[in-house]
């Protein structure tokens, strides 16, 4: 009799690839995101390795293409589809109380299109890979030969329109389908986060999709978009770039508070800090970043009168992200904080970094700072403080605060340890010696550099190396533990929000029944449900 009512068991193929269910669809996007983390980070340690010596160990030409696959498989294939695909996706139906994303057929078809998108990006290293930047400024992009170009602009339309349709997806799921009694008040932090980015996403691709048609036409079509001598205006791809692209830093990083939020009140055991503050500087945030873009060419020719306005709004979106440290800084004061490794990779990892980072934001941010700054090493520490220090880190506290409800089983936590360890000390090794050398004037993007800068890029190459082993250590430590690791019940860490009230994987789908909200996620257990959730974990 059991039998006959056991359910067929599907193929692979119809498991995975023609699956719509917004869980197998993040298992996707993150399985697919970590291993272009892997491509991306192997072009980080071809770079690195380069500048061992003052003279460079590869020729020009190598380290240009070296540094454009580093940037654009980090930003377009890593750190946007790991926030926006892989955790969105997951936790977004989970815990509004939904059964599945809004469009379930569409949510496929976005991880596809990210798929194929990759993919195109990769076979450019078959034909010539770009080696413009991945800003692909004209008039350099214009005059690239080979179609290693054409397959980067034809990838940034894929997996551009990819974004859009997973942010109408988060969209229409936030504001249509949440639980009864999932008021706005009521909604997990990480919520809030993915549904302000998902509208920058929609708001902001379209520009870097006309900036990346009008470059493709100026190549192949004879226009003269970019053309100085016909009357174009180079400018104008970097006003159309950074609209998008600078949103896009915070479309990397409001995911990543997201989490955050989510990791620090429950190993901390106090309410999140000012829940109202964080929810609503996301909203700042989301806000500000559409009037920032600017204060990336403060030396490309722009008026000084021009850059004034921009300079004052990119010192001003600090403030909603100071709110948003300050708030989880109160949230571990005097609580009884458990320094789990999440909670390591949050805190430690975490707000130690990007602290950095955004302290080096505003001194790039000031007009006169920039002029001397600018295209020097400083900015490339900045933006990895921010985006190592902050996205990537922000990425492994919620992998392994997940792994549990993603699996059912625990990760080794002495490998947990050690991976947080060789990644938060590889972080400062790496980056915070491009400080020291962008102050001095070593221009980024050189193949060879004066012989006084060796021994620092020397120093920040051990550092790539270091993070490389721990990349390594985190990878092999999660995919041996999602076999052999120790099983664990629904709710290992004691949360509240309501992707930890269901099974461990959960269900395809979700809830047995739409659960009804009465309660904030954030609110502390009292010590019998505290007693009742650790019994049943």
């Amino acid at each position: 009799m059991e039998a006959v009512l056991q359910a067929p068991r599907r193929s692979f193929v119809r498991e995975w690839v023609f699956t719509v269910d917004h869980k197998k669809i993040g298992i996707m996007y993150g399985v697919t995101a970590l291993f272009f983390f892997l491509i991306g980070g192997l072009f980080a340690l071809l770079v690195r390795t380069d500048l061992l010596s003052y003279k460079g160990l590869f020729d020009a030409q190598s380290y240009n293409e070296f540094f454009t696959m580093h940037a654009t498989v980090m930003v377009f294939l890593v750190i946007i589809p790991m926030l926006m695909g892989a955790f969105a996706n997951y936790l977004v139906p989970l815990q509004v109380g939904a059964r599945d994303m809004a469009f379930p057929r569409m949510n496929a078809l976005s991880y596809w299109l990210y798929f194929v998108g990759g993919i195109i990006i990769l076979l450019s290293m078959l034909y010539g890979m770009p080696d413009s930047g991945w800003t692909a400024y004209p008039p350099y992009s214009l005059t690239s030969q080979g179609p290693g170009m054409d397959f980067w602009v034809m990838a940034i339309h894929i997996v551009g329109l990819s974004s859009i349709l997973g942010a109408i997806n988060i969209i229409v799921t936030v504001h249509r389908m949440r639980a009864p009694g999932m008021t706005w008040n009521r909604l997990p932090l990480f919520v809030w986060s993915t549904l302000v980015t998902a509208y920058m996403q929609l708001f902001a691709t379209p520009a870097l999709a006309g900036a990346v048609t009008t470059l493709l036409l100026d190549r192949h079509f004879n226009t003269v978009f970019y053309d100085s001598s016909a009357g174009g205006d180079p400018m104008m791809y970097q006003h159309l770039f950074w609209f998008y692209s600078h949103p896009a830093v915070y479309i990397m990083i409001l995911p990543a508070f997201g989490i955050i939020s989510e990791v620090i009140p429950v190993f901390a055991r106090k309410p999140i800090f000012g829940y109202h503050a964080i929810a609503y500087s996301s909203v700042a945030i989301g806000f500000l970043g559409f009037f920032v873009w600017a204060h990336h060419m403060f030396v490309a020719g722009m008026q000084m009168s021009a850059g004034i306005p921009f300079m004052i709004s990119s010192l001003v979106i600090a403030v909603p992200t100071s709110v948003k440290i300050f708030n989880w800084l109160a949230t571990m004061w005097r609580g009884a904080v458990e320094y789990t490794v999440p909670m390591m990779y949050a805190s430690l990892g975490f707000i130690g970094s990007f602290i950095i980072g955004g302290f080096s934001g505003t001194i790039v941010a000031a007009v006169p700072l920039d002029m001397h700054l600018h295209d020097t090493y400083f900015v490339v520490a900045h933006i990895h403080y921010v985006l190592f220090g902050g996205a990537v880190m922000c990425i492994m506290a919620g992998i392994h605060f997940w792994f549990p409800k993603l699996t059912g089983r625990m990760y080794n936590e002495k490998l947990g340890y050690l991976g947080f360890w060789l990644y938060f000390i590889g972080t400062q090794v790496t980056f915070f010696p491009m400080h020291l050398v962008g102050l001095a004037g070593m221009p980024r993007r050189i193949q060879s550099y004066a012989p006084i800068f060796q021994t620092w890029n020397q120093v920040a190459t051990i550092g790539s190396y270091i993070l490389g082993l721990g990349t390594i250590i985190i990878l092999y430590n999660l995919m041996v533990s999602a076999k052999y690791g120790r099983k664990v019940g629904h709710n290992p860490w004691h949360a509240r929000t309501l992707e930890w009230t269901v099974s461990s994987p959960p269900p395809e789908h979700n809830f047995d029944e739409i659960p009804v909200v009465t309660d904030t996620p954030y609110r502390p257990y009292t010590p019998e449900e505290l007693t009742a959730s650790k019994e049943s974990a």
